[in-house]
């Protein structure tokens, strides 16, 4: 049974009592107010979570400050998961387009038969020319004014204009050999490449809309490679951030263009995660972390 919703609008010293009521201890509310003003209320609780004794009661002692702290450690944390995803998406990229357009050429794609039996091709299909049409890049405009295809484009430059998300439907559509093909470069299996992907995408998108990532359950949890490496004690589970960084490392290592980038990215990231971790009761674990995580083999 559903009920009408009946909570009133809060204005913010509203807003500032109740979260005194549920024993947050703010020591300047004109700097918490104007911090409220800029960070909807609904998103700012959502960071109280983890410093909740019961539900609505936050632990004693927990301050306003520290709840701001775990938004901030956040959004850098999003940042830096959200620059290595460029990494892993564009070598993706680059990989179907090359693979793909060798054996079956320039408009390959456009073909059906090139897919598996039970791939939605025509869905996938009309959805990628939406994309394209959209598009308002200009090799895409030399493309439309100079060649009769259009809006059918070589597959090595529709992959530069395709969401990540049409990608991913692609790749999931392609005959297993040609996935074999792409995901061999990464090491991985194709049906956990494809799994892994869905998740990455997943993943992209909290990040592209600012929403909490660091102690984020994920609602698509990928299938994670055979082998101990990926199973405890050296990785509690699937389901939290440690696994998803993982596999972008694990992608990212193929990626040989980029290693000063790769080395770099993961010394912020260890760096920022030590030194800013949320003030709360098993922050790493929240995270998927184990105590020795750096020391994982697919972390080195």
């Amino acid at each position: 049974m559903t009920a009408p919703y009946t909570k009133p609008w809060l204005s913010l010293t509203d807003q500032l009592q109740r979260l005194k009521a549920a024993g947050l201890i703010i020591s300047d509310e004109t700097k918490a107010a104007n911090f409220l003003r800029h960070l909807n209320y609904y998103r700012f609780s959502g960071y109280g979570l983890a410093f909740e004794a019961t539900r609505h009661q936050f632990q004693r002692g927990t301050t306003f400050e520290q709840i701001r702290a775990a938004y901030e450690f956040d959004r850098t944390l999003r940042d830096l998961t959200y620059e290595s995803m460029e990494v892993v998406e564009l070598d993706i990229r680059t990989s179907v387009a090359y693979t793909f357009g060798q054996k079956y050429g320039a408009f390959g794609h456009t073909d059906k038969a090139h897919f598996y039996k039970g791939f939605d091709h025509k869905q996938w299909y009309n959805s990628l020319k939406s994309e394209t049409k959209r598009s308002s890049e200009r090799f895409i405009g030399h493309f439309e004014s100079t060649y009769s295809e259009y809006p059918d484009l070589p597959i090595w430059v529709v992959t530069e204009i395709m969401s990540f998300g049409t990608l991913s439907r692609m790749i999931e559509g392609m005959d297993k050999a040609d996935v074999k093909g792409v995901a061999s470069r990464y090491k991985f299996q194709p049906l956990n490449f494809i799994s892994c992907l869905h998740h990455l995408v997943y993943v992209r998108n909290i990040c592209a809309h600012h929403a909490r990532l660091w102690d984020r359950e994920w609602a698509i949890k990928p299938t994670l490679p055979l082998g101990k490496v990926w199973r405890p004690p050296l990785l509690p589970g699937n389901d939290r951030l440690f696994a998803c960084l993982l596999l972008q490392n694990v992608i990212m290592r193929a990626c040989h263009a980029e290693q000063g980038f790769v080395a770099d990215w993961r010394a912020r990231l260890a760096a920022h995660i030590d030194a800013n971790a949320p003030k709360c009761p098993d922050a790493l674990r929240r995270m998927g972390f184990t105590p020795d995580w750096q020391q994982h083999p697919h972390w080195q």
